[in-house]
Order: C-alpha cells, then sequence, then structure tokens
C-alpha cells in the first residue's frame, strides 16, 4: 500500500473569541502539497487559522484532519536573553555535544550519538536564506529582519511536509525578500503562507481567500486571482442587477393587473346598478371576478416570491464591506519649504561601531522619498535621528515643518486609550462630530471608534493611527512612514496608497515593498549601507 499523501482536511470549522466574537464560522478547506497563498482583510481570521492547524488553539466546532508533520513561521520572532541561532532549530544540546566531543571530554556513548553533519547543515539552511552566520550567534543581535530569516532556516530545516507562515516578510530587506520568493519557489512540500506581499503572492499554486462569506479558493498566484475575482464580481453584480429588473417588472406587472381588475370590478358595479343583467348572471359574473382576482393575487405573490428569493440570493453572494476612504485636506506645504535637511551626520549605539556615518540628505516642498537597505543597515536609526528620538554624534539634522512618525508599533498611540480618546488627545480643539466623522473614514464607525488600542491587531492600530493623524483637520505636512504595509490587509493597502498618493505634504518612508513605493509616487531612493 502506498503512503497517504500529506493533506490538511477542515471540515465546518468554527472559532470565537473569548467575548464571544465570532471569528471562523462554518469553514471547508482542503491543502494538499502545494505552497498556497492565504489573503483576506484584517480580522478575517487568517493568522487565527494557522494557530488552529498548529493546535494552539481549539475549534469550537467542526473538526481538523492533518496528515504529516507542520512546522510553523511567526510574524514575531521571540527572543529570550540566552537563545541563539540554535535553538530555533532545536539544536543547542546537539551542538553542546559536537564542542564537547571535539574538545576530547566526550565519553564513547556521547561520541556515538553525536551528528558530525550537523553543523554544516545548519550552516547551508542559513545560506539558503541569505544568513551565513555561525549558529551560535545570540538572537538579540540579530535585527527584527535577521531573525525572521534564521527562524524560516530553522523551520525549513525540520522538513516538515507543511510549512505555516504568517507574513513571512514583513521585516525583512529586499535580499531578505527574494530569499524567501527563492525558498518557496524550491519548496516541494506544502506551504500555507498568510501574506499581502503581492510579489510573493505571485509565486503561488493556488490563492484562498477567506472573507465574510467563508472561504473560497483560486488557481494559480495574485495575478491569475485577481483576473478570476473581477470576471467572478461582474458576473456577481449582473446577475443582482437582473434580478433587481426582475423583481421590478413583476410588482409593476402585479399593479397593472390590479388596476385592470379593479376597473372591471367598478364596470360591474355599474352595471347592477343600472339593473341592465338578470340577478342571477350578475351572482356568475361576480363569483367569477372574484376567482380571477384571487388567482392573479396569487400568480402576482407566488412571482414577486420568486423574484425576491432571487435577488437575496444574487446579494448573498457579495460580501458587504465598509470601504476604506481616506480623502485628506491640504497640508499647506509650500514647493520650497526645506522640509529635512542631514548635514554629514554620523550616529548609533556602539561608541565603537557607527550605524550611519556622514550622511547627508535634504527633501524639499512635497518630495516623496524611500530609505532601504539591507537589515541592520540603519534604516529605523536614520528614522530616529529625524524624529529626535536619538541625537546624532556629528553633524546636524534639521526638520522644518511639522511632522509626525509611524513606527511599527504605531507608538503614537496610546495602548490604554480608546481610538476616540487618541485622536482627541492628538488633536486637541477638535470636536466630537470631527472625530467620529474622520475616524469613520477610516471604518471605525460608531461603537469602533471606542475601542481599546492596545486591543487592535497590527494592520488596525496602524489604521487608527493614520486615522488619527491624516484625519486631523491640518494633517502634518511631513508623514514618516516606516514599513507602512506590513500589517495590512491588500484592500487596505490599496487604500491607503490611494490616499497617500493624494497627499500633498513629503514622505519619508522606509520599504521594500516596490508596488507599493511606486503607487504612491517615490521618485528617489536613498540606500543605507556599506559602499
Amino acid at each position: 500500500m502506498s503512503p497517504v499523501s500529506p493533506s490538511i482536511t477542515i471540515a465546518n470549522l468554527g472559532w470565537s473569541t473569548p467575548d464571544g466574537r465570532a471569528v471562523l464560522s462554518g469553514l471547508d478547506l482542503h491543502f494538499q502539497r502545494e505552497r498556497t497563498g492565504l489573503i483576506g482583510r484584517n480580522g478575517v481570521g487568517k493568522s487565527t487559522l494557522l494557530r488552529l492547524l498548529t493546535g494552539e488553539l481549539s475549534p469550537a466546532s467542526g473538526s481538523i484532519a492533518a496528515s504529516g508533520s507542520i512546522a510553523m513561521l511567526r510574524q514575531t520572532v521571540q527572543v529570550a536573553a540566552h537563545e541563539s541561532i540554535a535553538d530555533l532549530f532545536g539544536a543547542r544540546a546537539a551542538l553542546a555535544l559536537l564542542r564537547k566531543a571535539e574538545a576530547g571530554e566526550a565519553s564513547v556513548e556521547e561520541i556515538g550519538d553525536a551528528d558530525w553533519t550537523l553543523e554544516a547543515r545548519i550552516d547551508e539552511a542559513l545560506a539558503g536564506v541569505g544568513l551565513p552566520l555561525p549558529a551560535d550567534t545570540p538572537l538579540a543581535a540579530l535585527s527584527g529582519g535577521q531573525r525572521t530569516r534564521a527562524a524560516l532556516a530553522g523551520a525549513i530545516f525540520a522538513a516538515p511536509d507543511f510549512l505555516l507562515l504568517d507574513e513571512p516578510t514583513n521585516n525583512l530587506d529586499r535580499e531578505g525578500r527574494e530569499a524567501v520568493r527563492d525558498l518557496l519557489a524550491g519548496w516541494r512540500g506544502g506551504a500555507i503562507v498568510v501574506s499581502h506581499d503581492r510579489e510573493l503572492l505571485e509565486e503561488m499554486d493556488a490563492i484562498v481567500e477567506l472573507s465574510g462569506l467563508g472561504a473560497a479558493r483560486y488557481g494559480g498566484g495574485w495575478s491569475a486571482y485577481r483576473a478570476r475575482k473581477e470576471v467572478e464580481q461582474a458576473a456577481i453584480e449582473a446577475e443582482l442587477a437582473g434580478a433587481e429588473k426582475e423583481l421590478g417588472r413583476v410588482r409593476r406587472q402585479a399593479q397593472v393587473t390590479a388596476e385592470r381588475q379593479a376597473r372591471r370590478d367598478a364596470g360591474g358595479r355599474r352595471k347592477a346598478a343600472r339593473g341592465d343583467e338578470p340577478a342571477i348572471l350578475l351572482g356568475t359574473l361576480k363569483r367569477r371576478a372574484e376567482e380571477s382576482v384571487g388567482a392573479n393575487q396569487r400568480l402576482a405573490e407566488r412571482q414577486r416570491a420568486d423574484a425576491e428569493q432571487a435577488r437575496e440570493a444574487a446579494r448573498d453572494k457579495i460580501e458587504i464591506v465598509d470601504p476604506l476612504s481616506v480623502g485628506l485636506p491640504s497640508t499647506g506645504l509650500p514647493a520650497s519649504r526645506t522640509v529635512l535637511a542631514l548635514d554629514r551626520v554620523s550616529a548609533g549605539y556602539d561608541a565603537d561601531r557607527p550605524v550611519i556615518e556622514g550622511l547627508s540628505l535634504t527633501l524639499t516642498g512635497p518630495e516623496r522619498v524611500a530609505i532601504t537597505g539591507p537589515n541592520g543597515s540603519g534604516k529605523s536609526t536614520l528614522l530616529a535621528l529625524v524624529a529626535g528620538t536619538l541625537a546624532p554624534w556629528s553633524g546636524e539634522v534639521r526638520v522644518g515643518a511639522p511632522f509626525a512618525l509611524f513606527d511599527q508599533r504605531v507608538g503614537l498611540l496610546d495602548p490604554a486609550h480608546s481610538i476616540a480618546d487618541n485622536f482627541l488627545s492628538l488633536n486637541p480643539g477638535t470636536t466630537n462630530n470631527q472625530c467620529r466623522a474622520a475616524l469613520a473614514r477610516f471604518r471605525f464607525r460608531a461603537d469602533a471608534a471606542d475601542r481599546i488600542a492596545g486591543t487592535l491587531s497590527g494592520g488596525q492600530m496602524l489604521r487608527a493611527g493614520l486615522a488619527c493623524v491624516l484625519g486631523a483637520p491640518h494633517p502634518p505636512q511631513l508623514l514618516i512612514l516606516d514599513e507602512p504595509g506590513n500589517h495590512l490587509d491588500i484592500e487596505s493597502l490599496t487604500a491607503i496608497e490611494t490616499g497617500l498618493a493624494a497627499y500633498d505634504g513629503a514622505l519619508l518612508v522606509v520599504s521594500h515593498d516596490r508596488a507599493f513605493l511606486d503607487a504612491i509616487g517615490v521618485r528617489r531612493v536613498v540606500e543605507l549601507g556599506p559602499e
């Protein structure tokens, strides 16, 4: 008998938050040995589904049947002070044994248990993700992107049947993103990849979209999904329009029939009043008229019910989504104003190791500049210098316009306060009505505006931060954005792209997402790192 092919089958799966909010309901899916991109709006349950697949969460209803091993890479790699890259491979003890054997301190039994190829295989796995570092390198010494790459190498090292990746390119530089794409291109097991990285999604064998209507699977990568989705959406909209048209026709026909019957009834009453016909004939005519009216009414009611049912069936195929509408007031930034000037700036955190050395940079008027470079090249350090949270060792930093910094944690929001309270605090003098109207444009309507910021997902937190800053009556003339697309779903990312494209202030953006940078009109790229 041939071995069972690894697969994951989900049947009628349901899960709710502790407060009873349904996140997943009646979900049916089947995964096999292929690369599947898992997409959907923030909060629709993508990361929750991965945690259910690993057993970290238990279903409220339904079942998950998996044949084969599963490894998962999370969005954020947790770091303990004593941990090294070896811990991501589960190899700390085995490598310690090798060191002991190399020092001549191992017993005969221990030497027999030693895996002499382990270190070379770990080095090969790290090289495969573009991270040629020793396995004993402390995780605390790595940047966020380097930790992600190391964790990915560790997950693959175990050779699982299914690899679950939650936003694997979020913290990666361009080289790291390409390494992940290359790795997945050669991956022969199953992979379920939660991502909004359109370049990565293009490499998938299939796309599964989670929505309020459930799950839908589309063969091929991102472009194939978009093409199919557009055709599907057009067909659904045409079906709904046809159903609405038919319902209108049925209602008009029923009205015409009723009016005709009313005229006939009036004529019959006039004849009866004149006494032209025998009473028995008038009774027969009256009975037939009543029967005809009843039959017409039943037919009209049946046709109306059928038409309404067809309309509701068409409506059920369309997810009702509150659109994210980003309309921005003018910043009033003059085209000639020097918004930012760095003059031969050097800075860092260790006196012997400058992160930035001799950097000069000027932004004038509504310029849009992208900062790129490898992980650890100083992108976040540069933003800290501009924001004033880090002082330069030498040189000068001058900021000539009001600005707002969006770091990846959206630190401008107080996590203990509601979104509405954060808005009012950041925009003193605004009214509650102005606050609610601005937040509504970013899909925080009614009670949603009263949610505590600390309870929001990463994507919701960024959206709330943008709402509090861009929704102000007078937005800042300089926006500083650190990987703004990392936690947004694709729909929200597209809306933010549209809003930032219409923003008339200056932008300083750290991002490796080429599609995002093109969409917001970036024309100048400054790359940090070694010459």
